[in-house]
């Protein structure tokens, strides 16, 4: 997971992006022109997922995949992720289109969704695959990153924020019963710090 991306009209290609042993017949995110991704970690991926899906649906969000990023092994699968020895964080994978809904839209709502003051957990989830991170595609996702975090942890989170801001590497979606977990699933497990806080709008 040491590769980093460069800036990339679609920073997603048949290189970068791989699948669980179990996947291999399951297609990639479709990216379509003109759209563009983000990377986010907040603890249990399936409520990231299902959160992003329930608001942005119908508000320029294209497409959301659950996964795992930021580790250094080759083909993670959940049992391992969950083990902490991968080094991987369950993320999401955000496609959307960049003209209905900006990426710092997308990143203020992260800072209100999940709690980005605790290291390495997510309310009763505990360990490293459930840290807060946001990993980033160019310099300018890196910059509006840098800038909202900073705005949030003074605003909103009174210094702190341990989320992580790191360059994107090597994607891995997850199993295909992760996907859509919440919505085929509806009384799942959904981590408690997972809700969108009533904040002010950042300033």
């Amino acid at each position: 997971m040491n590769s980093i991306f460069q800036k990339l009209t679609r920073p997603f290609s048949s290189a970068s992006m791989r699948f669980a042993p179990d996947q291999a017949a399951q297609t990639t995110m479709q990216v379509p022109e003109g759209a563009e991704t983000a990377i986010l970690a907040a603890g249990c991926f399936w409520g990231i997922e299902h959160m992003y899906r329930k608001d942005f649906g119908n508000k320029g969000l294209l497409d959301a995949r659950v996964g795992y990023i930021g580790g250094n092994t080759e083909s993670p699968s959940y049992r391992a992720v969950c083990s902490g020895s991968t080094g991987h964080a369950e993320a999401c994978l955000l496609s959307y289109d960049p003209q209905k809904l900006s990426y710092r839209t997308i990143l203020e709502y992260f800072y209100k969704m999940h709690d980005p003051t605790t290291s390495n957990r997510q309310g009763p989830d505990v360990g490293s695959q459930y840290r807060s991170g946001i990993f980033y595609n160019n310099d300018e996702q890196k910059s509006i990153a840098e800038e909202v975090t900073k705005k949030a942890n003074e605003q909103w989170w009174k210094g702190g924020i341990v989320t992580e801001i790191l360059p994107a590497g090597k994607w891995w979606d997850a199993e295909k019963y992760h996907q859509l977990y919440l919505d085929n699933n509806p009384g799942g497990y959904e981590c408690p710090s997972h809700f969108v806080r009533k904040l002010p709008d950042l300033q």
